[in-house]
């Protein structure tokens, strides 16, 4: 077989058409499957719904060292109502880039795992503890066939596993031409809710005040308008310090400024597009994303329910998010609660130093913090098993690149060059996995 690049597999994965919903996975697990087992990997295929299986496989240390697991998703957001240059899934190479829906979020990621891993095999790597990968399902809308199926039905999968790699961290921000890669050990949790909002209903033909349009109008006016209160957490306080001391003097006391709640807003004014990368990861955020409400041009609705996405700090919960809510919309609302899972508030370092190195070696300017993810990852079902994650799909992306801007958005691609440096790192981490840094 010849020798297949992180680049290559990357052109392969983009092209199945993994859209969630409806997801239809199969296709792409069974072309992953397939490489590893013309290697001789061993593999297990778990499924809820056979159109939707997971795929774990496993390549055997020497047990000197608990196991490592990587995992990513193979299913993606739509590309529907969205202007592309190119088609989302032709897996086009074009100016130095790979395009199509997937290539950042994540099957870059899966790419250079499934690289290293080939890699490992062909030259008879022996990992100091066993190497675990998952490929699963249905990340994109909570991950109940995927990574939560198999944590709740088949936890003995992923026995021996204390350390995890997945998404999303690797990448830098640039600061005054300094790069710096962040590498997520935490993330802030789902709360995806519905608020219904009421009013008295009628004829349209007769005026109407006060009622739940107009309530929804100030809803959205304040959601729009006013922030939640800032909160300094833990990981987001060691983030911070650790990019201040890589600065210059002057931006370093700038930067430690953020660490004071009546100064954190005016900061991240004062850094532009950094702060506005930054802001999610000092407060709980909702978004609003869903209204449904009326039924007839002549009916005035006396209900209407507002799909709201929150996404919480750690050692946050629903509840927390209400009463936040509530201090800014002066409104009274009804919430029901669609989806939440309770993430860990602890975190194990004991990786970070290796992963770091990794990094700082592959590009030696560059300086490595610990990074909170704004959004939420298949991460909060592996912790249930004790197991601590660290987003680490390593990009070395150009300043120029807006990695923010580019995740779910219409022309998603990731550069040639740094899919081939993420695969290197990873299988730098397979093999250096167990030393003590």
């Amino acid at each position: 077989m010849s020798e297949r690049t992180a680049a290559m597999i990357l052109q392969e994965l983009i092209r199945f058409d993994t859209t969630n919903p409806p997801g239809n996975e199969r296709p792409c697990i069974e072309y992953l499957d397939g490489l590893l087992r013309d290697v001789g990997i061993e593999t297990s295929i778990q499924a809820v719904d056979p159109q939707r299986p997971n795929l774990v496989a496993r390549l055997p240390g020497n047990g000197s060292a608990p196991g490592l697991l990587l995992f990513g998703h193979v299913d993606v957001v739509t590309t529907a109502h969205q202007q592309w240059s190119v088609p989302p899934f032709e897996g086009r190479i074009q100016d130095g880039y790979i395009w199509g829906r997937g290539a950042l979020d994540m099957k870059a990621g899966i790419a250079m795992m499934m690289a290293a891993l080939l890699r490992a095999k062909s030259t008879g790597l022996q990992p100091s503890g066993d190497i675990l990968f998952a490929a699963v399902s249905d990340e994109e809308t909570g991950g109940t066939m995927g990574a939560k199926y198999l944590v709740e039905e088949h936890p003995s999968l992923f026995e021996g596993v204390r350390y995890a790699i997945g998404e999303f961290g690797g990448f830098p921000l640039y600061i005054d031409g300094k790069p710096l890669y962040m590498i997520q050990v935490g993330e802030k949790q789902p709360c995806w809710m519905e608020a219904t909002i009421r009013g008295p209903g009628g004829h349209g033909a007769r005026p109407m005040r006060d009622g739940a349009m107009a309530k929804l109008g100030h809803v959205l006016s304040r959601l729009n308008r006013c922030r939640l209160p800032i909160h300094i957490t833990p990981i987001t306080e060691r983030m911070v310090r650790d990019m201040a001391d890589a600065l210059p003097l002057h931006k370093r006391l700038i930067f430690r400024r953020l660490l004071n709640p009546l100064l954190t807003d005016r900061i991240l004014k004062l850094l532009g597009d950094t702060g506005r990368n930054l802001e999610p990861l000092f407060r709980n955020t909702v978004n609003a994303t869903i209204v449904r409400g009326g039924e007839k041009p002549n009916v005035i609705p006396s209900e209407i329910v507002l799909g709201l996405d929150g996404r919480l700090l750690p050692g946050f919960q629903p509840q927390d998010l209400f009463v936040e809510l509530g201090a800014v919309l002066r409104e009274d609302l009804d919430y029901q609660v669609l989806l939440y899972d309770r993430g860990t508030t602890e975190t194990d370092f004991g990786l970070f130093p290796l992963l770091a190195d990794v990094l700082k070696r592959a590009h030696p300017d560059s300086h490595q913090v610990p990074y909170l993810l704004p959004g939420s990852s298949d991460a909060r079902f592996f912790a249930q098993l004790g197991i601590q994650t660290y987003g680490f799909i390593p990009m070395n992306l150009p300043p120029s690149f807006n990695f923010f801007e580019t995740i779910h958005a219409a022309d998603e691609r990731i550069p040639v060059e740094s899919v081939e440096f993420g695969a290197k790192a990873m299988f730098e981490v397979m093999t250096r996995y167990g030393e003590r840094t």
